[in-house]
């Protein structure tokens, strides 16, 4: 059994420094990547609601080589302590 995507999202954050949304999706592929929901549409989603949460913050942005944008985000306290409250051990990263 699996997180719902959008925890597994905020779970992927809790140890890292920053994301994107092509980072998340390279981290949680191995778990995610067959479901028909597994795209950058509904992964950047996943990180606006949890901005507009306030569980995450936008920390940058940048232009990549093909000038498209890259957010990025940051775990907020409030992200971390519901991490702590909401995900069993068990699915936490090491």
């Amino acid at each position: 059994m699996l997180l719902p995507s959008r925890m597994a999202v905020l779970n992927q954050m809790y140890d890292e420094k920053t994301v994107n949304v092509d980072s998340v999706m390279d981290a949680l592929r191995a778990d995610y990547g067959n479901e028909k929901q597994f795209n950058s549409k509904m992964y950047l989603d996943h990180l606006l609601a949890l901005e507009a949460n306030g569980l995450v913050e936008m920390s940058s942005y940048n232009l990549d080589e093909k000038d498209n944008l890259v957010m990025h985000y940051a775990i907020t306290e409030d992200g971390r302590h519901t991490v702590d409250k909401y995900v069993d051990q068990k699915y936490r990263r090491n």
